[in-house]
């Protein structure tokens, strides 16, 4: 009789301790959509998120297009069932281009928090080129325009509207920038209808000379300083002109007989999309004062030096077909788009001061 082997006991097979995956493995894995599908998700989303910004912002960089003065004004009284007389057609534009900053595509951008609104700054700049413009006429508007002479009592509308423009373009929050603007048009919309209705005469619109010749000049020193500021896109060395005409003269402080200016590289696009806006805005301007003051400038016999500055900023109105603002040097490669600005800024410039001459000769 064979003998029972005695019953063996199961012992148990070890297990191989846990080892990190491998970098392949883990690449694996999250092309594997059963692995990664909500990580992928979210990948795309941000692409598609992004690519939708970048959309949004391009169009929102678009700069508006020109409107017609005249027509504008003929639409307001007829929707308003006002009557065109002096001053209308320029306080009509003055009221469009202000609305134009809060009504154009994105609406008013330089004080956005969000993107894409946030990370742009070629539209911003525009914007408070075209806001400064704003402000000088409606300052003018309410000291000098609306006077008959220096002790002339100012217009309550205007008194009210001037603040308004002169909010911090990028407040955002308490009181936020577009919302006094906002007030601002409302107060320049009374002004405009009160000077339209013939049975009140506490709302008053000067066509004179020297009102004109006053806001003219205010007008020059900006556009002196822009061009300043575009030709130093390159540096230049300049002597310190700041006394000349006057042998006594004195400054509070000592400053070196020359001095070097140059715009950062940085400052460049926004100093040029500023005089953009500038520009923009004062094309409007000139064009309605060419018709609210167009007996003075035909005593003056200067409607042709009107019609050649209008000219000069049209020409600063054409496409920029570069993707970026480029900084070449003076006569070097490359193209120095802040010197073409600079050149019709200038030019501008020149005629203002000729045409301010014309109104000031008896």
């Amino acid at each position: 009789m064979s003998e029972q082997s005695p019953a063996t006991e199961s012992t148990p097979i070890p297990t191989p301790p846990a080892t990190k995956p491998s970098r392949t493995k883990r690449l694996f894995d999250l092309y594997n959509p059963k692995q990664s599908g909500v990580f992928w998700s979210v990948i795309a989303a941000i692409c598609t998120l992004a690519v939708l910004l970048f959309l949004l912002s391009v169009y929102w960089g678009f700069e508006p297009d020109a409107f017609d003065v005249n027509a504008v004004a003929e639409q307001r009284a007829q929707a308003h069932n006002e009557k065109v007389v002096t001053g209308y057609v320029t306080t009509s534009t003055l009221i469009e281009v202000a609305n134009t900053l809060l009504d154009k595509p994105g609406g008013y951008l330089s004080n956005d928090m969000t993107p894409p609104g946030v990370l742009m700054d070629n539209i911003p700049n525009w914007e408070f080129g075209v806001l400064q413009q704003v402000r000088d006429f409606t300052k003018a508007l309410r000291n000098d325009i609306s006077r008959s002479q220096t002790l002339g009592g100012e217009n309550e509308s205007l008194a009210k509207a001037e603040p308004q423009f002169n909010v911090d373009s990028t407040a955002w929050m308490i009181p936020a920038a577009e919302k006094e603007y906002a007030k601002g048009i409302k107060y320049l919309e009374v002004y405009l209808k009160t000077l339209s209705d013939p049975s009140k005469q506490d709302a008053q619109f000067f066509s004179r000379a020297d009102n004109l010749n006053d806001w003219l000049k205010t007008v020059s020193r900006r556009l002196g300083g822009l061009s300043q500021q575009l030709s130093a896109s390159v540096g230049q060395e300049r002597l310190n002109t700041d006394l000349a005409g006057d042998a006594e003269a004195k400054r509070s402080t000592a400053q070196d007989s020359a001095l070097t200016a140059k715009t950062s590289w940085m400052e460049i696009d926004d100093v040029f999309y500023e005089t953009r806006g500038t520009a923009w805005a004062l094309l409007h301007l000139l064009r309605a004062i060419e018709v609210d003051f167009k007996d003075v400038l035909a005593k003056k016999n200067a409607e042709v030096s009107l019609q050649q500055i209008i000219r000069e900023l049209e020409a600063t109105q054409r496409t920029v077909w570069s993707p970026m603002i480029l900084n070449g040097s003076d006569f070097g490669l490359f193209a120095n788009h802040s010197l073409v600005m600079a050149a019709y800024i200038s030019r501008a410039n020149a005629g203002l001061i000729e045409l301010r001459d014309l109104l000031q000769r008896g």
